[in-house]
């Protein structure tokens, strides 16, 4: 049962299946592991992050395909639901209808990107999907009657989504150990269900006959080219499906947050978290998505607040409390990927793996 689900992608090591189910219990059950508002917004955003990082890792990782435009069509993603909740109303059919919107104009975005793109050199190709993010990205600020500019959109969630919604009080009083049931838990779920299902469907897509060919591509071009494989209709069509898959990942984020806007969801900044996130986990294993985007998320969220505890902890010693101060949470965040490529070239899956 569990090998179906997985594709036949086993962890193929305790460590790595342990590490893998504690991620996967603490985020099914992180609204009542961990009740709060911080702690449950952070199990979300893990969620997507996940969905995010792998689909980049199905480009970068399994088909050699450097990218800088995986931001954009998350981007795309938030603002096909936004738009259509803000016009057509809260209601899971304007839900449906932004993300499919969104992933299709993704997919067809990068089709172009990548015909006209992909028979280049790497470097170039990296360089265009650059380019066209930026310009992306310059536009959406710009069309502030549409996007609403720099100050980004916000929106209405369907009523079962929003915190107002109370549901189960017959049968748990309004509350099932100790928490809530209203929209907010719905809403957590309904980020949980979908990235599980989307992180499955990547799955399926890299153990399956498509994603053996990508890898080939990636290890040597030239002789799967020999053999019959047409290398720019495979690599054309790995982009438009990744593009897709950060779109609806994107989708997920906008229900989420209600709230899109530039520096959210189309930054560079974001871009680069991302391949911090791929390279930390592992490249060409989808199970480093899950375990880099934890880590990394974990990190953003409460480095901050162990450093001013363990500076008040030194607090009277020569230059500790300086060096552990709050303020250089990214100082500190910088060191620990520096030390974790450092002891985990292939990542923290490759080496698992590696040593089991």
């Amino acid at each position: 049962m569990i090998r179906s689900l997985l594709s036949g992608d086993m962890p193929r090591s305790l460590p790595l299946a342990l590490i893998l189910g504690g991620i996967l219990i603490c985020l099914a059950l992180a609204p009542f592991l961990f009740p709060g508002v911080r702690t449950v917004d952070t199990a979300a955003r893990i969620c997507v992050f996940i969905v995010l990082v792998a689909s980049y890792d199905l480009l970068l990782g399994y088909g050699g395909i450097v990218s800088f435009a995986h931001t954009m069509f998350f981007g795309i993603g938030a603002y096909g639901v936004a738009l259509t909740s803000t016009h057509m109303g809260r209601g899971f059919d304007a839900i449906a209808i932004g993300a499919l919107a969104g992933a299709g104009l993704a997919a067809v975005l990068a089709l172009l990107i990548g015909l006209f793109s992909l028979r280049v050199r790497a470097i170039f190709f990296a360089m265009i999907t650059l380019a066209v993010a930026s310009a992306v990205a310059v536009l959406v600020s710009q069309l502030s009657g549409l996007t609403g500019g720099e100050d980004g959109l916000t929106f209405k969630t369907p009523r079962e989504l929003g915190p107002a919604f109370k549901f189960g009080k017959e049968m748990f009083d309004g509350a099932l150990f100790g928490v809530k049931l209203n929209g907010k838990l719905l809403a957590y779920y309904f980020v949980f269900l979908g990235a599980t299902l989307l992180f499955l469907a990547l799955l399926r897509v890299v153990n399956s006959p498509f994603g053996r060919v990508l890898q080939a591509i990636r290890e040597n071009d030239f002789r799967a080219e020999s053999i019959g494989y047409r290398v720019v209709y495979y690599r054309v069509a790995a982009t438009c499906l990744s593009a897709a898959i950060a779109a609806l990942a994107g989708s997920l984020y906008a229900v989420w947050l209600r709230y899109v806007g530039p520096d959210t969801v189309l930054s560079m900044e974001l871009m680069i978290d991302i391949l911090l996130m791929v390279v930390i986990g592992g490249m060409g294993t989808l199970y480093g998505a899950m375990i880099g985007a934890t880590l990394f998320v974990l990190a953003q969220n409460y480095l901050q607040n162990l450093m001013g505890a363990a500076s008040g902890l030194v607090e009277g010693m020569p230059l500790l409390p300086e060096l552990l101060s709050a303020d250089r949470w990214l100082l500190w965040l910088g060191v620990l990927f520096i030390l974790s490529v450092y002891f985990f070239p292939t990542g923290v899956v490759g080496r698992l793996r590696k040593n089991r």
